[in-house]
């Protein structure tokens, strides 16, 4: 296993679940993987994000990521079945059923 580069992440227990972030910020290794794999940002444009945060700290987060894949994938896909399971078990908000009784009344089709 390749070492955790403490210049730029770290990881503490207790913080952010423990997961792998970058050093003195709450910003995960998964957080940087997520916008720049899943939403498309450069380096440049998360730093621009984030001004709080190097473009060495991102590299740095997408080298850790692409020396523990495995590791941080599996945590993404528990993430998402985790909110995936919460979604299907909440009951629909206030704002949810007024969107549904208008909707319903609105798609009615008229008498001929």
């Amino acid at each position: 296993m390749a070492s955790v580069s403490t210049e730029h992440i770290e990881i503490t227990p207790g913080v952010c679940g423990g997961r792998p972030r970058i050093a003195g910020h709450r910003i995960t290794v998964q957080n940087v993987v997520v916008w720049h794999e899943q939403m498309g940002m450069s380096p440049d444009e998360i730093v621009a994000t984030h001004p709080t945060i190097t473009l060495a700290d991102v590299h740095a987060a997408m080298a850790y990521y692409h020396d523990h894949q495995e590791e941080i994938r599996a945590r993404m896909k528990a993430d998402d079945a985790f909110v995936a399971e919460m979604q299907a078990n909440a009951p629909p908000s206030r704002y949810q059923q007024l969107l549904a009784e208008r909707h319903a009344q609105h798609d009615t089709v008229p008498p001929r």
